[in-house]
């Protein structure tokens, strides 16, 4: 485990920033069903601004395993991926 090499503040900071990057994912996820199911509409200004401004945060994550993933048929896979390498690297530190 890393946690004997940072100190705890450090690892504070990441367990805040890991949990930041869940509900970011987690809502980036939910709203993309309700795009999907026609229940928020993507021609009001608020829900495209919140739709661009999540995407435009998660594309750094995303973007790398969306080159190395085939498509799939209208199923994203990527978040539950990255959210699995989250989950790796909080136990990897021990957070």
């Amino acid at each position: 485990m890393l946690s004997s090499f940072l100190p705890y503040s450090v690892l504070v900071a990441l367990s805040l920033v890991f949990q930041i990057l869940w509900f970011v994912i987690l809502a980036h996820v939910i709203m993309s069903w309700l795009i999907g199911f026609n229940v928020l509409n993507m021609r009001q200004p608020l829900v495209y601004k919140l739709w661009d401004l999540l995407t435009r945060a998660l594309e750094p994550f995303y973007g790398p395993i969306r080159r190395i993933l085939p498509p799939m048929q209208g199923i994203d896979l990527t978040p539950m991926i990255v959210i699995i390498a989250l989950i790796f690297i909080q136990r990897l530190l021990g957070i």
